[in-house]
């Protein structure tokens, strides 16, 4: 395994870690003694179901949220969960529940300026309705970005926290947009009112654990769709294939990729491809920095279902993520499963499943001149210059980031936020 140092916070028999109170305490396999009801508060992607009522199928397509889906599809198998999905959307005439293999979705209807208007106190009323019904035996909280966990707070039922962004990290690293800025005091109005919160990587546990001692903090990578895990690679031998995924903007680096693209059009064959929903006005800021022989290289795809990611995932050389501030970028995990060769910033949560040398490399972020020298040093290195990489580090991180690992987390996590340890 070399000297990379494995963020794992569990052993072959104990499959968690708790970070809290200033010190760490195991907790062990367990088995539910009782069927437990889980009520889920997320903004979870219904529109990418393979199958929707005939009232909502005229839901477009927003972020897919693939970890949640993930962690859904593991818990369909669990005869011991009752599983309830309650999710908000501004764009349907009335609420609505509906039952798919096993799970129960709750779609409410609520203006999206109301819902901000409110602070989420219209999110927790309808919530608190849905919740008599159901009794849960706990909450499970993701993220703070449409209000879920300062929701959760409010509710008289046990919870976990889940970190889907990091908002104060961020807020150290830039100058947030608006709506990030107000999120980032929701994260930090959560964060003093939690008990338990899972987050991803180890950097992440490591900033939680010194703004807040008092919380008890698990570690729980949200792991990629199977798909990523079985992918059969053909990488073309020229020209290479460069791809990027996920949001576009300045904190996630694009202005950096385009330059850099710049910088190596006269020394590479390439194309460019970005798997995202593109953002008209920051798109015309790009094309000021590229030149026209550069934009010429790069296409866009949107709205791509995982298995059409990992279709484009088969064919690329190399995936480029520049990023400026993340916790743990989602696209970052799928090309590291997929067998990818990443090129990426050691930001964050990122070094945790990009190895130097073995599966990808590593620059300082906001550091274009690095970032173009490691694609050129990329482009000629023995493996990844053949879209390849070690194969003892592919099949480590592909345990590491198995949706049964992720499964079993969280499962631990609902064990240790319910009385008595549920």
């Amino acid at each position: 395994m070399g000297n990379h140092a494995r963020p794992f916070c569990f052993t072959a028999t104990i499959p968690l870690t708790i970070l809290g109170r200033g010190s760490e305490q195991s907790i062990g396999r367990f088995v539910l003694t009782k069927k437990l009801t889980i009520a889920w508060i997320s903004d979870f992607p219904i529109e990418w179901l393979p199958e929707l009522p005939a009232g909502l199928r005229h839901l477009p397509r927003r972020h897919p949220a693939t970890w949640a889906m993930v962690l859904l599809t593991e818990f369909e198998k669990n005869p011991d969960l009752r599983l309830h999905v309650i999710l908000f959307r501004g764009n349907i005439p009335e609420d609505c529940s509906f039952v798919q293999n096993g799970v129960t979705f709750h779609v409410l209807q609520a203006s999206p300026k109301l819902r901000l208007a409110s602070f989420f106190w219209l999110d927790t009323v309808k919530i608190r309705q849905v919740c008599r019904r159901i009794h849960p035996d706990l909450i499970h909280a993701w993220g703070s970005e449409k209000g879920a966990s300062l929701i959760a707070a409010r509710l008289p039922y046990p919870y976990v926290m889940t970190i889907q962004g990091l908002f104060a990290w961020y807020k150290q690293r830039m100058k947030l947009p608006l709506y990030d800025r107000f999120i980032e005091v929701v994260e930090r109005l959560s964060l003093r009112r939690a008990r338990v919160v899972t987050t991803e990587s180890r950097f992440s546990c490591q900033f939680l654990r010194e703004k807040y001692p008092a919380l008890t903090i698990l570690q729980a990578e949200h792991a990629p769709n199977r798909v990523f895990h079985t992918l059969a690679r053909r990488p073309p031998s020229r020209p290479f294939r460069f791809i990027a995924i996920g949001a576009i903007g300045f904190r996630k680096g694009t202005d950096l990729i385009i330059q850099a693209l710049d910088r190596l059009g006269d020394d590479l064959d390439y194309t460019m491809t970005f798997i995202t929903d593109p953002v008209p006005d920051y798109l015309k800021l790009l094309r000021r920095i590229g030149s026209e022989k550069t934009w010429q290289r790069v296409t866009f795809r949107q709205h791509l279902r995982p298995a059409e990611i990992a279709a484009e995932l088969e064919t690329a050389s190399l995936l480029l993520m520049p990023t400026r501030a993340d916790n743990s970028p989602n696209a970052v995990k799928e090309a590291v499963v997929a067998g990818v060769p990443v090129v990426a910033t050691a930001i964050g949560g990122i070094p945790d499943y990009v190895i130097p040398g073995q599966n990808g490399l590593l620059v300082p972020p906001d550091d274009l001149e690095a970032f173009v020298q490691a694609i050129r040093s990329a482009c000629r290195h023995p493996l990844f210059g053949i879209g390849a990489v070690d194969p003892e580090t592919l099949a480590r991180e592909r345990a590491y980031l198995s949706p049964e690992l992720m499964a079993e987390k969280f499962l631990a996590a609902y064990h240790a936020a319910l009385p008595a340890g549920g």
